[in-house]
């Protein structure tokens, strides 16, 4: 693909707030041909208008990514309005958290039907044309919960840990077109307004940590592989900890990570379950920022936490799982 982005015609589901949102903004401040689809229509016209601000061409297609004719069509505006489609983004994505059996079995089921068929059904609008012009490039969002499971977000992590192994097979069936790049994305802990629309059913409060990365901090990942595409990318190190330490040792870091949520969890105070966006759209969450680091007292993005610090994590955390995946074996 072309490094200057400049008239790139670029989808991006999931648009109208938090890691799409800035997505829009980010390739729109590049020159390319925005096509933007979330279910809010009137919230991805107000994003189509700031991209138009910036100079860049946008237009708004109301979807609902789990409707596979509404993704069909939203193919077809991009092209009606720009000619073709150079880049699609299957950001759109949601989530349950808390114990699984709590959460009525609909919010599991659209929790997938968001997640991984929604990233199927771009894939099937968008390969076909990526095939007949002999280019593109398809990058799906996925998650650290796609490299490591994460605990009372059951059906997320089955969804991501699914959209990972699509994402790596449509790679292989692809590998007799250089042109076409099928990237996937796995992101730490993002601010976005995403953990107000996903559903909430364990009675008790988030509370993402410091280590809470800016969603312009993805966004500039999809432009870096749109100029450089590669099959992987990971945003924050604590996403890479979480990928080397489930490889190194999956038993270990199951019981730790199960352990280290469950007394967050005891720690919490009390909140009110909820159903979140899953079923329907909510008018809250409109912005890129969830406002969660602002919250944390941290009004910048975890990027900024040192290199060597991640590092020296990642490098510690595989020899302590080592050394206990090893120590339980001789037992």
């Amino acid at each position: 693909m072309a490094r200057d982005l400049t008239g790139l015609s670029v989808v991006i589901t999931g648009a109208s707030s938090g890691i799409g949102r800035a997505a829009a903004l980010a390739f729109a401040r590049r020159g390319a041909h925005l096509t933007l689809a979330a279910r809010r229509a009137e919230l991805i016209e107000e994003v189509a208008h700031e991209c138009r601000d910036l100079g860049a061409r946008a237009v708004a297609v109301p979807t609902d990514v789990t409707d596979a004719a509404a993704v069909g069509h939203l193919a077809q505006a991009a092209q009606r309005a720009f000619g073709t489609i150079d880049v699609w983004i299957n950001n759109a994505g949601t989530g349950v958290f808390g114990p699984y059996q709590d959460a009525d079995i609909a919010l599991h089921r659209r929790t997938v039907e968001v997640n991984l068929f929604g990233a199927m059904h771009g894939a099937y609008a968008v390969l076909p044309i990526f095939l007949r012009q002999g280019h593109g490039v398809l990058i799906n969002n996925i998650s650290l919960g796609g490299w490591a499971p994460s605990p009372f977000a059951a059906a997320y992590t089955a969804s991501k840990f699914a959209l990972r192994g699509f994402t790596a097979s449509l790679r292989q069936e692809l590998g007799d077109h250089p042109g076409i790049h099928v990237c996937g994305v796995f992101p730490a802990i993002i601010d976005t307004p995403g953990f107000e629309h996903g559903a909430n059913v364990s009675g008790r409060r988030l509370n993402l940590g410091p280590l809470v990365y800016a969603p312009e901090d993805v966004a500039e990942t999809f432009v870096s592989l749109v100029r450089w595409p590669r099959d992987e990318a990971a945003v924050g190190w604590p996403a890479r900890a979480a990928q080397v330490a489930y490889a190194v040792a999956p038993g270990p870091t199951e019981h730790l990570m199960g352990v280290a949520m469950r007394r967050a969890l005891r720690r919490a105070p009390p909140e009110p379950r909820r159903e979140g966006a899953l079923l329907q759209p909510i008018p809250q969450g409109r912005g890129v920022s969830g406002g969660w680091r602002e919250r944390n007292g941290l009004p910048f993005s975890a990027r900024r936490t040192s290199t060597a610090l991640g590092v020296a994590a990642l490098a510690g955390l595989a020899l302590l799982l080592g050394t206990r995946a090893a120590a339980r074996a001789r037992s």
